[in-house]
């Protein structure tokens, strides 16, 4: 397993597709790697989620770091449902609780590696970059090493260019083992502006964080945890 066997500073040069949703996790990848001189491919899936304004972030965000280029792909999930935020279902503010969320889109992750995947093919590259988390995270089965390992199997196993030999496709998740506030501190260290991020899975009338969903909680979480003031306005 090749799974984060390489520092992001290998990456200098080479076209890395980024999946960058708008959310601190991703934008904190997108810091990393264009630091790391990376050519990046900034990948943005439009699944007429719930929280759209996570989609203005990630518009702001490839604007900000000039990436190489910026898709903002359709793939309307409310034709599935079944995910609070993808469905007519109340989106949970209890708190984090046990077991899988609501809030989980079901294949979500492995419908856009998926994309990605193809993208890295016709672009020519074998890097995927994914802020995935499996310690502070609301217990998706998307988010964990396992995923990430059996993904990056099967694009070798699925590919042109993986059974040719052409390419050894490998899938980075530099925040797989962080906490939140590992997470906040990794983006003051690439220089991110964290206040550009949306976490919120359900925004309030004027546009801000509400405060208590399970993203808001891990995000203000975090910045606590890491003592670094947080920029977000929660009601």
């Amino acid at each position: 397993m090749s799974v984060n066997k390489i520092p992001l500073s290998e990456l200098a040069g080479r076209p890395v597709v980024l999946l960058l949703s708008g959310g601190l996790d991703s934008a904190t990848c997108l810091a990393m790697a264009s630091r790391a001189g990376a050519h990046v491919l900034a990948l943005t899936i439009d699944y007429n989620q719930r929280h759209r304004r996570e989609l203005a972030a990630a518009d702001a965000l490839a604007a900000h770091y000039k990436v190489a280029r910026h898709i903002r792909l359709p793939l309307d999930l409310r034709g599935f449902g079944g995910s609070a935020l993808t469905d007519d279902i109340e989106v949970p503010k209890e708190g984090v609780q046990p077991g899988i969320p609501i809030t989980y889109v079901p294949a979500r992750n492995t419908i856009f590696l998926s994309v990605a995947l193809g993208w890295a093919e016709a672009a020519g590259g074998s890097d995927l970059l994914i802020g995935v988390n499996a310690l502070d995270y609301s217990g998706y089965p998307d988010c964990r090493p396992e995923f990430v390992a059996g993904f990056e199997a099967m694009a070798n196993l699925a590919t042109k260019a993986g059974v040719e030999g052409a390419a050894r496709y490998r899938v980075h998740t530099p925040l797989q083992q962080l906490t939140k506030a590992g997470i906040v501190q990794a983006a003051v260290e690439a220089g991110l502006d964290m206040g550009m991020t949306w976490s919120c899975y359900d925004p309030t009338p004027d546009g801000r964080h509400c405060g208590r969903c399970d993203s808001c909680r891990l995000r203000q979480k975090g910045f606590e945890e890491a003592g670094v003031p947080d920029p977000t306005a929660y009601a």
